[in-house]
């Protein structure tokens, strides 16, 4: 039985080009925090830094622990004062990244879809944003918090993609088994091959999958006004 379906965000029900969603994001930031002691390079590393932390994380910390303990090695704990910044910057200027991002018009509509006909619908995006960044980003396709049971993000969650562990954390919250669940992502190493490691059915979706030419795998592959088939398929199958 098909009990739960889940969406990936950036690339998948938010289409985008994430090498210039990533650095239009870094210039918007540095904008909002130049003026307070900080340098474009030295930050923009430390970011990746901490980035790399929460992929790394093996469960002892939150990835937002993870990523804060990088900041503040970097930058001396004093500096860890200056996270209300980054607080206001996700409330505020981050919201300027919609302009880099493109339409979906079939965003809510699938996602309400999933949520009748299947019951459970997470947002499974990489947890490396808080929560209120992920739920910005969200908004530019239509979609907020309630349209969701469940939105994963840097302050509870424990692992990041593509650790499978990432993936089943949500299965354990959820009480799910694999074959209970559907992936609909864009990455076919953060998604279809971590998915497939804890036996989660994948499909990659639209005009932005990020191929590994060295992960040498195929994949099933969609357009993005075919999800509702395949969920209506996927519940025959598994009934």
């Amino acid at each position: 039985m098909l009990r739960a379906v889940f969406f990936d965000l950036d690339g998948t029900l938010l289409p985008m080009d994430e090498n210039l969603f990533v650095n239009t994001y870094f210039g918007l930031l540095y904008q909002k925090i130049k003026d307070h002691g900080y340098e474009k390079e030295t930050l923009i590393s430390t970011i990746w830094k901490g980035t790399k932390a929460m992929y790394a994380n093996t469960g002892e910390k939150s990835n937002e622990e993870a990523f804060w303990q990088v900041f503040e090695n970097v930058y001396g704990k004093e500096k860890l004062k200056d996270k209300f910044l980054f607080d206001e910057f996700y409330a505020n200027e981050f919201n300027n990244v919609k302009d880099i991002c493109e339409d979906n018009p079939l965003a809510k509509k699938i996602v309400k879809y999933a949520k009748d006909k299947v019951g459970t619908v997470i947002l499974s995006t990489n947890p490396i944003f808080p929560r209120l960044a992920t739920i910005e980003r969200a908004s530019f396709v239509g979609l907020g918090e309630n349209d969701f049971d469940y939105i994963t993000s840097y302050e509870d969650c424990f692992h990041a993609k593509p650790n499978p562990e990432y993936f089943k954390d949500i299965l354990k919250k959820f009480n799910l088994q694999p074959n209970e669940v559907i992936l609909f992502g864009n990455n076919d190493y953060e998604d279809y091959a971590c998915a497939k490691a804890c036996g989660i059915d994948c499909y990659l979706v639209g005009d932005h999958i990020i191929e590994h030419k060295d992960m040498n795998i195929t994949y099933p592959k969609i357009r993005m006004d075919e999800v509702i088939q395949v969920i209506d398929r996927e519940m025959q199958k598994r009934k």
